[in-house]
């Protein structure tokens, strides 16, 4: 059976018009297609400065007739996060879930460290990626996300924030093959490589766009339209992604 999943990335919500507008068009787009995917991916930096209010507005703006899977990046607060998206208890501890997608395990991580910008998989989150792997089904096929890319971009910036200490999830990863694919956010630009031998698919941002070095000096192109990442797992275990904006 084929999967379908989408991936959006770096809403920073911020009780902006444009922010909320560019979040509001992307769902609308996924809401309106004429097969419906099976889960939406959001890859971080749900909210930009960790407040309740924005994961308020989030969770409206998020709300959908299918599954949508979060996790936290490195704007996002863990109790504020807790509370006014998921409607849990406030707490610090990591944010780790486990989705079963018609057969298919998503595991989406923390790779955050309060009060920093770059990522970590830190003991309590690799303990339980590895348990939860383990205790799968063999057969079963798995996606891991999380924020922060494990491999160098090519750019200062996302370079000196990007995942901490990459070889023990790489390490990890070689005891579970069922692994198909890692999915990040973080960088603002649609992306691809490879990691511990699986694919590194790097989701686009729906706030602004990153420029390469190659592309000009200014930082930030805030007229790039937001971007979806679509994700294709056949029954070959084979994962095939497609990128699309959102005029």
């Amino acid at each position: 059976m084929t999967l379908l999943l989408a991936q959006i990335s770096d809403l920073h919500l911020d009780g902006s018009e444009r922010a909320t507008r560019r979040a509001e068009r992307v769902m609308d787009h996924l809401r309106a297609l004429p097969r419906p995917v099976d889960a939406v991916l959001v890859t971080g930096d749900v909210a930009d400065h960790g407040e309740e209010a924005e994961y308020e507005e989030a969770a409206r703006i998020l709300a959908a007739p299918f599954p949508v899977l979060t996790l936290p990046g490195n704007h996002d607060a863990r109790p504020a996060y807790r509370k006014a998206l998921l409607g849990e208890t406030p707490d610090d501890a990591p944010v780790n879930r486990l989705h079963d997608i018609s057969g298919t395990a998503v595991l989406m991580c923390d790779s955050t460290i309060p009060g920093r910008d770059e990522g970590r998989l830190d003991a309590a989150t690799l303990d339980w990626l590895d348990t939860t792997l383990t205790d799968l089904p063999p057969d079963t096929p798995a996606l891991v996300a999380f924020h922060h890319p494990p491999v160098e971009l090519h750019h200062p910036l996302l370079d000196s924030i990007m995942l901490e200490q990459p070889g023990r999830l790489a390490t990890l990863l070689e005891a579970h093959p069922q692994v198909v694919a890692v999915l990040t956010g973080h960088a603002h630009t649609a992306a691809a490589s490879t990691f511990a031998g699986r694919p590194l698919i790097v989701g686009p941002a729906v706030t602004w766009t990153l420029r390469m070095e190659w592309e000009g000096d200014d930082l930030v192109d805030r007229d790039q339209p937001p971007g979806i990442a679509f994700h294709v797992l056949g029954d070959d275990r084979r994962l095939t992604t497609h990128y699309r904006v959102v005029l």
